[in-house]
């Protein structure tokens, strides 16, 4: 019997952002270099990234060129992300709006008086309950981005929210993903 000596691989939550990034830009042909820039990472980074993006089958290469695999991707964040990547709370801070805060969710909920979750930001402008984002650049690369900022909000709102939150967050992560 031959016994493998390879570590198993391990998906990362950058693996999923890079995954996310090329989901909302599928009429663009983008360079590693691009996706870092956008992205807030280095370019060695995006590139392991999407190696084990590929490996998890969350994106694949046609004619050299990086694509979404949608359909996996809709399912591994409809049923597994929250058990991977699990939600951290913290304290009050300043920071950028997440969740039934933020577009597309805050059309469907009363913004009360009660504390939103923010991704901790100092160029934030909202104060809410602290919400640790899936990586750490996730705040920058969703100021540069509104599409991938409106599909990690609607990831937060699996991973974070109450049973209604989820519920809205599924179906307009399928329409996104479809």
């Amino acid at each position: 019997m031959t016994t493998l000596r390879h570590k198993q691989p391990v998906l990362k939550p950058q693996d999923l952002l890079v995954a996310l990034k090329i989901a909302v830009n599928e009429d663009r042909v983008i360079t590693f270099a691009e996706l870092g820039r956008e992205l807030s990472m280095s370019t060695s980074e995006v590139h392991a990234a999407t190696q084990r993006a590929e490996m998890s089958r969350l994106v694949t290469r046609e004619e050299g060129r990086l694509r979404a695999a949608r359909l996996s991707l809709q399912e591994f964040i409809l049923h597994g992300v929250k058990y991977v990547f699990p939600v951290l709370v913290g304290g009050i801070t300043r920071g950028m709006a997440t969740g039934i805060a933020a577009p597309p969710l805050k059309k469907f909920f009363a913004q009360n008086e009660t504390l939103n979750p923010v991704w901790p930001d100092s160029r934030g402008e909202e104060r809410g309950l602290s919400l640790q984002p899936l990586y750490p650049s996730v705040p920058a690369a969703a100021r540069t981005d509104y599409h991938l900022y409106e599909i990690l909000v609607l990831i937060d709102a699996l991973r974070a929210g109450a049973a209604r939150e989820r519920e809205i967050a599924t179906s307009e992560l399928i329409s996104r993903l479809s």
